[in-house]
């Protein structure tokens, strides 16, 4: 597999999520060796999540050095029979590199809607990143995506694939947000509010927090307060625009935290992205018995959110105060457990060998 996740919550760090969610495939699969672009002041090293699991950062001095080091990794482990990249850009590309040079197929996971106009629109980047998805996906020989939007697009937009795309969403533990403690300390602090608003997101500009913050301007009574867990660059900016629009002593940052708790206390989830991929923060709100208020990202709309437009996002939540919902429920999520999820993360990547060999 070929990774490019360092955050603190990814599988090149032990005991993380993402590193048992790897050891279980890896019991799955047989055996796995992650390779994961990092930088050396990461401080990353090569770990053994389990007996079968394996991560070998690539320790870069630079990040235009990922795919050399990453190549250069490759050729010390074993032979593998089938190259997993965790995304169609730059981890896609050097999966496709090594997965040629050593002649076994290639399997690319697609997590991001990047087929959306406003993914292209976000950077320059991501209008590279496009081009250099609809290279490597033509020359997979397996695809996973995490939703039928994406899967979708990749059909309207007659991407020339080689295999029709599996939709395999991401899992969600429903017994952890569902049966989540009260966190009394918590709730004390924000009991004098009627009705709390929850945004659980990065504070990047695709994730749009800002409207959340003009909605609450608009809709939401003085009784009401916005309570937003995260972290990332917009956060100043964000907490200015509060300050701006006369709502800061309502509007709540709470930096990086397990969403359990909140979710817990919530009244409604707003999600205001201009592009998802899967849209993680539905399900687990949908999973809590929270009513989502969500664009038309990611799987809002197969999961059983209250869908809106960015222009009718405020007017949208004046009407939920009014008639609600009150209640979220999950619809259409296809595992009964997390067993069944590895079952067939497992089998996808399996089924692209087969073929290969008979090629």
């Amino acid at each position: 597999m070929i990774s490019a996740d360092r955050s603190h919550r990814g599988e090149l760090r032990e005991n993380t999520v993402a590193a048992k969610r790897q050891a279980a495939y890896a019991e799955q699969l047989g055996d796995l060796d992650i390779i994961g672009f990092s930088l050396a002041r990461d401080g990353f090293v090569p770990t053994r999540l389990s007996s079968h699991a394996r991560t070998y950062p690539t320790g870069s001095s630079s990040k235009f050095l990922y795919g050399f080091d990453a190549l250069r990794i490759a050729r010390r482990l074993p032979m593998p029979d089938v190259i997993t990249a965790q995304d169609p850009f730059e981890t896609g590309f050097v999966a496709w590199l090594i997965a040629r040079r050593l002649g076994v197929p290639l399997h690319v996971q697609v997590h991001t809607d990047f087929l959306s106009a406003a993914y292209r629109r976000h950077s320059l980047l991501n209008r590279v990143r496009v081009w250099i998805a609809r290279f490597v996906l033509s020359r997979a020989a397996g695809v996973r995506v995490v939703s039928e939007r994406i899967a979708n697009s990749l059909r309207t937009t007659h991407y020339a694939l080689r295999t029709t795309p599996s939709v395999l969403p991401i899992f969600v533990d429903f017994d952890r947000f569902r049966h989540a403690s009260h966190d009394a300390a918590l709730e004390v602090r924000f009991a004098l509010y009627e009705t709390k608003l929850l945004v659980v997101s990065r504070l990047e500009k695709e994730k749009n927090v800002a409207l959340a913050l003009h909605a609450c301007k608009e809709s939401a009574p003085r009784d009401a307060c916005l309570i937003i867990v995260g972290d990332g660059s917009e956060r100043e900016a964000l907490e200015a625009m509060a300050r701006a629009l006369g709502i800061r002593g309502q509007v709540f940052f709470e930096g990086a935290h397990d969403a359990a708790s909140y979710y817990k206390m919530a009244d409604l989830v707003l999600v205001p992205s201009r592009y998802e991929g899967y849209g993680l923060v539905i399900v687990e709100a949908l999973a809590a018995g929270k009513p989502v208020l969500s664009t038309d990202v990611g799987i809002a709309d197969e999961a059983g959110a209250t869908i809106t437009s960015e222009a009718l996002f405020g007017q949208t939540l004046a009407r939920w105060f009014s008639e609600g919902p009150r209640e979220g429920v999950l619809r259409g999520y296809p595992y009964a457990s997390f067993d069944e999820y590895v079952r067939a993360y497992r089998d996808d990547i399996a089924a692209c060998i087969e073929p290969e060999k008979g090629q």
